[in-house]
């Protein structure tokens, strides 16, 4: 094979993953850009508003200067939905039953209840452990919903790295073809590989 030919060959395919590389890229960045701005949109929406404090006295430096930076705003980024979600829900849940014991415990008061509907201590034992059910419930659905929305941010970050990594990526295939357009002219015609 002649030289030459093979440099062309090698030239064009680098120009073309030049191409498919600037291509991903953008597509990647479209990604991100959705991603974070589907996220933001929707937890503005809901305006949850992050407390100064997550209420645990034991929570580690970070969390604490996290909750310290962020209180009294709202709620935009999946980060904040993660640290809320972890350190604020989940350290107030952590003291509560499951959902499954929690839904256990109150058909158990509602028997009960159901058997003496006249003993007023059974009656206010099942609705304490029907509070008790519905919060478990809220905590954990609210909890989860804002993981997702972590999840969902999370997957824009890595998009957004991606997308720069790929660019950086067609422009060295770029140069690297620009490169071998210039060594195909020094080749001698008579050149073998």
């Amino acid at each position: 094979m002649k030289r030459r030919t093979f440099d062309q060959i090698v030239t064009f395919v680098g120009f073309g993953l030049s191409v498919f590389l600037l291509l991903a890229a953008g597509l990647l960045n479209w990604g991100a850009t959705f991603a974070d701005g589907a996220v933001k949109t929707q937890l503005q929406a809901q305006e949850i508003m992050i407390p100064k404090s997550n209420g645990d006295p034991n929570a580690d430096a970070a969390t604490k200067a996290f909750f310290e930076a962020n209180g009294e705003k709202i709620m935009t980024t999946g980060k904040q939905a993660q640290m809320y979600a972890d350190h604020y829900i989940g350290f107030h849940l952590s003291n509560m039953p499951t959902y499954a014991a929690a839904s256990t415990a109150v058909r158990s008061a509602a028997a009960a209840a159901a058997a003496e509907p006249n003993n007023a201590d059974l009656q206010a034992a099942a609705a304490k452990a029907t509070a008790t059910v519905e919060t478990v419930f809220k905590g954990q659905s609210l909890r989860g919903m804002l993981l997702n929305a972590y999840a969902f941010w999370e997957l824009g970050q890595i998009a957004l790295i991606s997308a720069g990594v790929a660019l950086l990526g067609a422009i060295l295939m770029l140069l690297l073809s620009i490169a071998g357009l210039i060594h195909l002219r020094r080749t001698p015609m008579d050149a073998t590989i």
